[in-house]
């Protein structure tokens, strides 16, 4: 942007990602429930990954046309703000609703909705940090929007256990079969995606555009068609370092779906020898997942600021690598393990990939495209995240009665490998400017 990029101060900078807060609190709701949701409505544990369908193709299509309109509109608000707020409303209503779902296709059909909404708010909230943050603040801007996923993740996962905690029943379920605790996380998570949005809206105004750039959007065509030409120029002229950074994102995004979907399935097996949703050791252990869960994000929160002085000491890739192997070997020894107490060690490298994920490879990426197109870019960017997904929604089943033994305990390990080979790949990504 023409605009000349103020230096923000570390505690602006807090108040401007708040907003993320609750995008990843229902993220993280998604990822410790909704399997064990679609599972106490009647799922079979091979077919769990077509109903995890809706993240993908959402954010296949969603992103880069929001990322692209974006970058073209010019509003009162802003360029990014509509999208945040109309994107929070959209996402709190479906969280309201997703506990109440009485069938498995009515919660599958409000997955689609509540990923569509989740995507209108997050690319241009990316795209809002490289906006309004100078080049030398984006590690820091993007390691402080990966402190605040830890920490909402953390309470996501850990909200059923506190919930029980405080003197919830953990066996009492509504008429469809569902815990009341999941009926009351997800009321809370509707909460928090509305209120912390607004709060990093009225904190942090975005940059206002100079006239020589309002003439430019102004006189450039607004149709469907001109947005479509422009995601196709962007393909077109992707940066290198964006196309090496899609290579290592493969692996690292096929291994996380594997174990989001199945860590609750693989725990049950492990610890209590089933993985019938209708047994005690079932619910215990989504309970268990939710606990081991909140605290890797918990150490991705925590870690996340001391990643801050370590990105710009060693770079952003050797750190981003390091981790990524930390939590490759911890997903390899999670199936070994059947004391619940030493679930926690493997969380530890868990957490410090996760931290690394949301964050280095953003800072790797901003530096390397062109500002007036951060939106798009940021949007093309999350299809190097759905395309993995959906590629192990497409595998995973394949793969489950054979290759994989029926057992979700082998999808974990599967997930470790994955995740070790992005490691390996993340190094020879070269990082430099789009210019």
């Amino acid at each position: 942007m023409s605009t000349p990029k103020p230096r923000l101060r570390f505690w602006q900078i807090l108040n401007m990602n708040v907003g993320f807060f609750g995008i990843q609190f229902s993220f993280g709701l998604q990822q410790s429930n909704m399997s064990p949701i679609y599972k106490y409505l009647g799922a079979h544990d091979g077919s769990l990954p077509y109903l995890w369908l809706a993240g993908p193709i959402t954010g296949l299509l969603v992103q880069p046309l929001i990322g692209a309109m974006s970058d073209r509109t010019d509003s009162r608000l802003g360029r990014r703000t509509p999208y945040f707020l109309i994107g929070a409303l959209i996402c709190s209503v479906c969280l309201l609703a997703m506990p109440f779902s009485p069938t498995l296709w009515m919660a599958a059909s409000l997955l689609w909705i509540l990923d569509a909404a989740n995507n209108v708010t997050m690319e241009p909230y990316r795209a809002f940090v490289s906006d309004r943050l100078d080049s030398s603040q984006h590690a820091v801007g993007f390691l402080t929007q990966s402190a605040f996923t830890g920490l909402s993740q953390t309470l996501a996962y850990l909200t059923p256990s506190l919930l029980v905690l405080f003197g919830m029943n953990v066996a009492a379920r509504n008429a469809h079969g569902i815990p009341y605790v999941v009926v009351t996380a997800f009321v809370i998570g509707a909460l928090f995606s509305v209120v912390s949005i607004g709060w990093s809206t009225l904190t942090t105004r975005e940059l206002p555009l100079s006239d020589e750039e309002r003439q430019r959007m102004r006189a450039a065509p607004r149709s469907l068609a001109a947005t479509l030409g422009e995601i196709t120029s962007a393909v077109r002229q992707m940066p290198s370092t964006m196309r090496q950074l899609a290579v290592m994102m493969l692996f690292q995004w096929y291994a996380m779906f594997c174990y989001w979907e199945y860590v609750p399935l693989s725990l049950a097996r492990t610890l209590f020898g089933s993985t019938e949703a209708d047994s005690d050791g079932f619910s215990h252990a989504v309970l268990i997942n939710g606990q081991i869960g909140g605290f890797y994000n918990f150490v991705a929160f925590v870690s996340a600021f001391a990643m801050i002085p370590l990105a710009r000491r060693i770079g952003p890739q050797r750190l981003h690598a390091a981790c990524l192997t930390l939590g490759g070997a911890g997903l390899l020894a999670l199936p070994l393990i059947h004391s619940q107490l030493l679930l926690f060690v493997p969380m530890i490298g868990l957490g410090l990939s996760w931290a690394s994920t949301m964050g280095n490879p953003y800072a790797m990426l901003a530096g390397s495209i062109p500002p007036e197109r951060a939106g798009v870019y940021m949007g093309l960017f999350n299809i190097f995240i759905v395309a993995p997904m959906l590629l192990q929604i497409i595998t995973i089943p394949l793969l489950y009665h054979g290759v994989l033994a029926d057992n979700p305990e082998n999808v974990i390990r599967l997930a470790g490998v994955g995740l070790l080979l992005a490691a390996v790949l993340v190094l020879r990504v070269r990082t430099g400017s789009f210019r």
